[in-house]
C-alpha cells in the first residue's frame, strides 16, 4: 500500500463529494482511505444520558453510511471508519497528522454563485500539517474526466481522459511540495499538467518582464521534466492579480494546485491570498499544499 487518504465526512453533500473524491484517489494511489467523523462527547447528567446516547448512535450512522457508501463503489479498497470525539477542526487537524493527503468538502459556489466556502475547511486547509484537497458539493467521479457522451456507465467512466491538473507557480519563492504534488498527479492522471505564473503589473517592464518570467518558469521546471518525462507541461505566464489569473486558469480542469507558506506564529495558520482566493472561487477540487 502507498500510504494513507483520509477524508472528513459530517453527512452533508460536500462531505458525500469529498469522501467519493478520496476513495477514487485512493484507488489511484493504491493506498488506503481513512473516513473520519468528529463528535464532540458531553458530560451529562443521568436523565440526559439517553439524549447522549442518541447522538453518539447518530455519529455512528453518519460514519457507517459514508463508509458503506465507498466501500459499494469501491469493492476491492481498504477502508477505515474513525470516530474521533473532538471538534470537528482539531478533530480533523489530528487526522491530517497521521495521513499523507486529507480531503474535505467546501461550500463554496464557484464564480458564478458566490464563495461560501466553510470556516471548517478553511481553518483546518490553513493549518494542517499535510496536503488538503477541498471538493465541493456535487461533484462526482466523472468529472475529473473529459466530457463524454450522455448515456456512459459508471464501469466506463476511468477509460476517458483526466481532465488537466493545474499548478499556481511563484517562481521567486518556488517550492518542491506543491511543484512535486502537482506532478504526481498528473502523472497518475496521465494527463497534461498546466503550470501557471502570474506577474504583477510592473509600471512598464512589458513584454521584457514577461519573457523574463518565462525563461525563469522554463528553468525552474527543468529538473522536473527530467523526473517526471512521461508528464505533459503546458506553461502560461500572464499579467494581473495572481488570484483572479489563476482561477481562470483553472476553467475546464480536473485539480489546482496552490502552495501554502508554513509558518512558526499563529499569523501563518491560514491561507494566502493567492490560495485563499483559488479555493474560494475554483469550481474544481483544490489541493492546498504546505511547504517551508
Amino acid at each position: 500500500m502507498a500510504g494513507h487518504i483520509a477524508v472528513g465526512v459530517d453527512g452533508s453533500p460536500q462531505s458525500v463529494a469529498a469522501a467519493h473524491w478520496a476513495a477514487q484517489e485512493a484507488v489511484r494511489r493504491g493506498a488506503e482511505l481513512v473516513v473520519a467523523h468528529a463528535w464532540v462527547t458531553q458530560v451529562r447528567s443521568a436523565p440526559l444520558a439517553t439524549r447522549d446516547s442518541t447522538e453518539r448512535g447518530w455519529a455512528q450512522r453518519v460514519l457507517r453510511e459514508a463508509v458503506d457508501s465507498v466501500r459499494a463503489a469501491h469493492p476491492t479498497l481498504a477502508v477505515t471508519g474513525r470516530l474521533v470525539a473532538e471538534s470537528p477542526v482539531p478533530a480533523l487537524l489530528s487526522v491530517a497528522a497521521e495521513t499523507d493527503t486529507l480531503v474535505v468538502g467546501t461550500l463554496g459556489l464557484g464564480r458564478a454563485a458566490g464563495a461560501l466556502v466553510g470556516s471548517v475547511s478553511l481553518r483546518v486547509a490553513g493549518r494542517a500539517p499535510c496536503p488538503v484537497v477541498l471538493v465541493r458539493a456535487g461533484r462526482s467521479a466523472a468529472d475529473e474526466h473529459l466530457p463524454t457522451a450522455p448515456g456512459l456507465a459508471p464501469d466506463e467512466i476511468p477509460s476517458i481522459p483526466y481532465r488537466a491538473v493545474v499548478l499556481g507557480l511563484d517562481v521567486d519563492s518556488p517550492c518542491d511540495e506543491p511543484i512535486g504534488f502537482a506532478f504526481e498527479a498528473a502523472r497518475r492522471r496521465r494527463t497534461e499538467l498546466r503550470v501557471c505564473h502570474v506577474h504583477e503589473p510592473d509600471g512598464g517592464a512589458g513584454p521584457e518582464g514577461a519573457a523574463a518570467a518565462e525563461h525563469a518558469v522554463i528553468a525552474l521546471l527543468r529538473p522536473w521534466h527530467e523526473k517526471y518525462p512521461d508528464v505533459s507541461v503546458a506553461t502560461t505566464v500572464t499579467e494581473g492579480r495572481a488570484g483572479d489569473e489563476l482561477v481562470r486558469a483553472t476553467d475546464g480542469a480536473g485539480l489546482v494546485v496552490v502552495g501554502r507558506r508554513i509558518s512558526g506564529s499563529r499569523l501563518g495558520e491560514r491561507l494566502g491570498q493567492v490560495a485563499h482566493a483559488v479555493v474560494q472561487h475554483a469550481e474544481c477540487p483544490v489541493a492546498v499544499v504546505p511547504h517551508d
